[in-house]
């Protein structure tokens, strides 16, 4: 795989090229370099009508201004780190702080914040690849990163990751993606606590004020953070103090081993809208999967130009427990985060929405816009997203590039 070194991130400049990805059962997705990011996700209800169920902003300065990591590929190491440092091989490496003294999501200039390049694109599969180089954020060695957008036949999307290094280092790239099944009205979404959530994880890791591990993982059983069998967000959060205290979710569970993205397996999460119009399903390799409940999404302009409420959608992001490389685990439970050269890094998470009959006391709540209004990218909808799909399609083909893997 050969992928240009040339990675900074790019200032305010003419709309980059946004990429759609579409099949022949109505889904239609929309990504940019910038940050890989997942920009839209588009489905066909039974009626003729489209449904929006993916966050996202109102142009792309605003992605480059937000720091909720929208729609965005999370790197090198999602979640939290300690003071910002870790030691490994008996050598103690120190990060850039961007959350108080802590390290988050990769640091300020992230993979979030990547320009990615574009390694392969057709009707069903965009591929981006990052070289992340020696010290990148205080990281050490180079790291090259993959990532795979692939639509399916049916309603479902795979996302496929992998990474190489050329030094010891912590890895762990995520999809942070914010979907609200209800739709997304902008700046009147309606809360994603009205929503029904399903985890299958047996324990959930305890934090502290910064959002850093107090203690080990504990089991779900009595708690909110008992989603087995599925449970309506907002109540979950009421009835639970250290939930109700937080406002919401902005935790790790730790997924039942042997979980995988195949489609014939157990699903690590499922979400259904409130209106029962819609349901997803999350199948992931992943240890833990940090759920967050979006208490400070009120920060990003919205598609519509208005601030999108709080809570306006939920995270799920398939990932190591966060701050692994300086707990104590153990490793058949949780696994070793550290990738050493020679290895590879994997990553694979699959996502299956499905369209149900609207129970007939629900009618009523089913009454969503189509689309946000097409216009410029001031203030763009979807259908701007589209025509510059189009672009993007004809950017590759004029350059008549395609790259060496």
């Amino acid at each position: 795989m050969s992928i240009n070194r040339s990675h900074t991130t790019q200032g305010p400049a003419a709309p980059a090229p946004v990429f759609v990805l579409r099949n022949d059962a109505g889904m239609q997705l929309a990504f940019m370099a910038q940050g890989a990011t997942w920009m839209s996700c588009s489905l066909l209800l039974a009626d003729g009508s489209r449904r929006e169920v993916l966050l996202g902003c109102c142009d792309q300065s605003e992605y480059r201004r937000q720091r909720l990591y929208m729609g965005a590929v999370i790197g090198r190491f999602s979640n939290r780190i300690r003071d910002s440092r870790f030691e490994l091989d008996g050598q103690l490496h120190q990060l850039s702080p961007n959350e108080g003294p802590h390290h988050l999501h990769g640091g300020p200039e992230g993979f979030d914040r990547k320009d990615w390049q574009v390694l392969q694109y057709d009707e069903r599969e965009l591929v981006f690849g990052l070289v992340s180089p020696n010290g990148d954020q205080g990281y050490p060695g180079e790291v090259i990163a993959r990532v795979s957008y692939r639509i399916g036949e049916d309603l479902s999307l795979t996302i496929s990751m992998s990474a190489r290094t050329t030094a010891p280092c912590p890895v762990g790239l995520t999809q942070h993606a914010y979907f609200n099944l209800d739709g997304d009205r902008g700046g009147d979404t309606a809360s994603c606590l009205g929503q029904r959530l399903r985890v299958a994880a047996d324990h959930w890791l305890p934090i502290d004020a910064d959002k850093l591990p107090a203690a080990d993982l504990q089991s779900v059983h009595g708690r909110g953070f008992d989603l087995r069998e599925g449970a309506t967000l907002a109540q979950v959060i009421e009835a639970d103090p250290t939930l109700r205290a937080e406002g919401g979710f902005d935790h790790c569970l730790a997924l039942r081993p042997g979980l995988t993205s195949s489609k014939d397996g157990e699903s690590a999460a499922e979400l259904w809208s409130a209106d029962g119009q819609i349901s997803m399903q999350l199948r992931t390799d992943q240890a833990a999967l940090q759920v967050y409940t979006g208490q400070s999404l009120f920060e990003v302009q919205a598609r519509d130009g208005r601030r999108y409420p709080a809570h306006s959608g939920i995270a799920l992001e398939p990932q190591f427990v966060p701050d692994s490389m300086n707990q104590a685990f153990d490793k058949a439970q949780r696994p070793d985060c550290i990738l050493r050269p020679g290895q590879v890094w994997r990553s694979c998470s699959r996502l299956s929405f499905a369209l149900h009959p609207v129970p007939p006391d629900k009618r009523d709540m089913t009454k969503t816009p189509s689309a946000l209004p097409s216009v410029d990218w001031r203030a763009p909808g979807l259908n701007a997203f589209l025509a510059l799909g189009e672009t993007a399609r004809h950017w590759i083909a004029t350059k008549k590039w395609r790259p060496t893997l």
